[in-house]
């Protein structure tokens, strides 16, 4: 499955755990189709790796982090993933304006193996 906005950038640490950073920015317009790319990563994650996401270091398998920002007027943006609809609930960013969103996933070796698999990640 191949992913349009979010470009994710990869990096390890000393115990093979795995940081994947994407930060898109998006016209307004274009606003529901990047939510529509979070949300089948966060989707997938969350039925792939049911009951295992925590943080590394008290024995999770994957995070995220996912946040948002209006570039214009340069004020964060609500946004949170909603386990009961398995969507991000989001505020709409104002009529003409652009909107940088961010989504950082941690996770062990399995996570990374499947996460690029699924989504043709190096």
């Amino acid at each position: 499955m191949a992913l349009d906005y979010l470009d994710f950038e990869y990096s390890e640490d000393e115990d093979g755990n795995g940081t994947w950073d994407a930060m898109a920015s998006v016209a307004d317009n274009r606003w529901h189709a990047l939510l529509a790319e979070v949300r089948q990563v966060l989707l997938w994650a969350h039925q792939d790796f049911y009951g295992r996401r925590a943080p590394l270091e008290e024995g999770g398998d994957w995070d995220y982090d996912l946040s948002a920002q209006d570039d214009d007027h340069g004020h964060a943006i609500a946004i949170r993933w909603n386990t009961q609809s398995g969507q991000p609930d989001a505020a709409v960013p104002q009529p003409g304006s652009h909107t940088t969103l961010t989504l950082t996933l941690t996770g062990n070796a399995a996570f990374g193996e499947a996460l690029g698999q699924k989504f043709g990640l190096e």
